[in-house]
């Protein structure tokens, strides 16, 4: 039988309060432009287009691979923005010839590359299908860009991709190095933004803490000792288009994400605030760290630090 839980508010789950940016010189950089998202049925694509909508652009071309999801945010935003070009394309960014007539066709001002395989033990199992689509994909949207003199290119990246220990982290990283090699050459401005575990996007610990306290337990950990810098979708998509407005080509952005928060303390607080007391009404049971995974993360490598 399912539980009822109260209401939860994500500055609760964090115990801090959210990071706000100045999101004034983004909604004016935006405005009047076409804007390219690619995995913008994704959670933080998507997110990120309702935003991008709220600055007004001339056009916002949705890019996913998946139809159901990209059409589930072309219908919402078309409701919510009328007045708005929205273009909606079902693509492989794997597939280069697909991906130039893309960008000949609409050519985009503006490209945020969020499409990415990012769940690391799935990755682990599936090495190749991560180098495919976070490395040549990746190359792909960003070569397009460069061909048709885009104003900017802002690509997603992870903690993970700091002296990584997985295929996901590890492709990641070599698509930062990629980048800034090819931000060098052609005169689009191409920036990262790298940021840790996003809060209530797909595959994120949240959805499945809530999944199974409704289910009265037991709430998954891998390890007691294992920490991750947390941040909401809100914050990670004003820091994306805040990264994107600053961006003069070759820079690695990394948000301030607070103290990074051991998974158990959040897994207790989210048991908490849903009404119940941890260890008593709702057990944790440790299942051991998984292929790919580290204790703790990193924002910067050793060069970046110095």
């Amino acid at each position: 039988m399912e539980q009822h839980l109260e209401e939860i508010r994500m500055e609760d789950i964090l115990g801090r309060a959210s990071i706000r940016a100045n999101l004034d010189t983004a909604s004016d950089h935006i405005r009047d432009k076409v804007i390219l998202v690619t995995g913008a049925g994704g959670s933080i694509g998507s997110a990120l287009c309702r935003r991008i909508c709220a600055c007004k652009p001339s056009r916002l071309i949705l890019l996913g691979h998946g139809e159901n999801s990209i059409i589930n945010v072309l219908r919402e935003l078309n409701a919510k923005f009328p007045d708005i070009s929205i273009e909606s394309v079902i693509a492989d960014i794997q597939d280069m010839n697909r991906i130039r007539d893309v960008f000949s066709l609409f050519r985009p001002h503006i490209v945020f590359h969020a499409a990415a395989h990012k769940h690391v033990p799935l990755m682990e199992m599936n090495a190749s299908e991560a180098v495919k689509n976070n490395i040549f994909g990746t190359r792909n949207v960003a070569q397009c860009a460069l061909h048709n003199m885009a104003e900017k290119f802002v690509f997603i990246s992870s903690d993970k991709a700091v002296n990584p220990t997985s295929m996901m982290g590890a492709t990641k990283r070599l698509a930062e190095i990629m980048l800034m090699s090819m931000s060098k050459s052609g005169n689009t401005k191409i920036t990262v933004v790298r940021f840790g575990n996003v809060l209530g996007s797909w595959g994120s610990v949240l959805p499945l803490f809530l999944q199974q306290i409704r289910k009265g337990g037991p709430v998954t950990v891998t390890h007691p000792e294992m920490m991750r810098y947390f941040m909401t979708i809100p914050e990670a998509v004003q820091h994306i288009l805040q990264a994107s407005a600053m961006s003069r080509g070759g820079e690695i952005f990394v948000p301030d994400m607070g103290k990074p928060i051991k998974i158990v303390d959040l897994a207790r607080r989210v048991i908490r605030l849903s009404g119940f007391k941890p260890d008593e009404d709702i057990k944790i049971v440790f299942t051991g760290v998984r292929p790919g995974e580290k204790m703790a993360e990193e924002m910067f490598t050793a060069e970046e630090k110095e």
